[in-house]
């Protein structure tokens, strides 16, 4: 079968189409035909160098989407379209591939009305995004800000949020076309940072009117009661400088850099709290909560995924290209 390998860890160059055997069933593990493949950083981080777990060569490739060929049993029948995300394209070979065994315990059933180019960038996004939220204790009128309405995160965190009855879903974006896009697309709660400040743009939107008999004044915005970061650097910052009283941050990644410089005053006046979150060391009982939390919502169209470019498998260096240095909105995704 064909796969695109990283024959080691210095950058583009060392990605290859190659010619591998097509994995076998075994206990556990049910046969994929891999139709799409979500593109993340983490393969970049990978074939970068950045990401020690790796080792060479390895077939690329966190997440996808597929029909089952053998193995699912009664809940995974042959011929079902299935999407997953696990240690593939990092303890072991990956997505970017015609075939994998998947651990039974990663799948999960596309919904009928979702195609799968959209769903094979679904599994990394939005279980982080349900996670993260319930982790930080979220619920019906809660304000939350995830960052990067454009990234994968940033978005499915600003969409479940809304669907899930959030009094305030915000992102941001540095590009003003971008902001624009967003809006058309129905996110009305995205900061422009090319014309305003983070702080003054949360503030803005969480301000309160207040009544007095028939006298009304503005007091100032209260601020998010939950903050889901996967940029990073300075971005982290100045969104920890947006809680509320008793808000918390959690920091996932850092797109935008690894280190950030903190006030702690933003912490302890505001009796805040701030924590780290990994998607993988999750147990197995958060990952089945969270995609009951998931399907439905796509199912109903609550949520709605978004493709920015397709390439084929080939390109997958080209995909990965785009995806780092194009910062598109919405998902890059391989066909296979």
């Amino acid at each position: 079968m064909r796969a695109m390998r990283a024959e080691g860890f210095s950058g583009y160059k060392d990605l290859t189409l190659v010619d591998v055997p097509k994995p076998a069933v075994s206990d556990g593990r049910v046969l994929v035909r891999i139709t799409a493949a979500g593109v993340t950083p983490l393969e970049h981080t990978i074939l970068s160098g950045g990401y020690p777990r790796a080792k060479a060569p390895l077939v690329l490739g966190g997440e996808g989407a597929g029909v089952v060929e053998e193995g699912g049993g009664t809940a995974f029948p042959a011929g079902s379209r299935v999407m997953f995300t696990g240690p593939y394209g990092v303890s072991e070979n990956g997505t970017y591939s015609e075939w994998l065994a998947v651990r039974k315990e990663n799948l999960c059933l596309i919904p009928d009305n979702i195609e799968d180019l959209s769903a094979a960038g679904v599994p990394v996004a939005y279980l982080t995004a349900q996670m993260t939220l319930s982790l930080a204790g979220f619920a019906p009128g809660r304000t939350v800000l995830s960052p990067a309405i454009g990234g994968s995160v940033g978005n499915a965190v600003t969409q479940i949020a809304k669907a899930q009855g959030a009094k305030h879903a915000i992102s941001t974006t540095t590009n003003h076309s971008k902001a624009q896009q967003a809006r058309s697309l129905g996110f009305d709660e995205v900061i422009d940072l090319s014309m305003e400040k983070l702080s003054d743009g949360v503030r803005r939107i969480t301000e309160v009117v207040l009544k007095y008999g028939v006298v009304r004044s503005i007091a100032e915005g209260y601020g998010a009661d939950i903050v889901i970061d996967a940029m990073g650097g300075e971005i982290l910052s100045e969104a920890l400088g947006t809680l509320s009283i008793g808000g918390s941050l959690t920091t996932l990644g850092y797109a935008a850099g690894r280190k950030a410089t903190i006030d702690v005053t933003d912490l302890i006046w505001k009796r805040a709290s701030m924590k780290s979150f990994s998607l993988f060391s999750q147990p197995a009982e958060v990952w089945t909560t969270a995609w009951s939390v998931i399907f439905p919502l796509l199912q109903s169209g609550a949520v709605k995924p978004i493709v920015a470019k397709t390439f084929p498998l080939a390109e997958a260096a080209d995909a990965l290209r785009y995806l780092v240095e194009g910062r598109p909105f919405g998902r890059v995704v391989l066909t296979i």
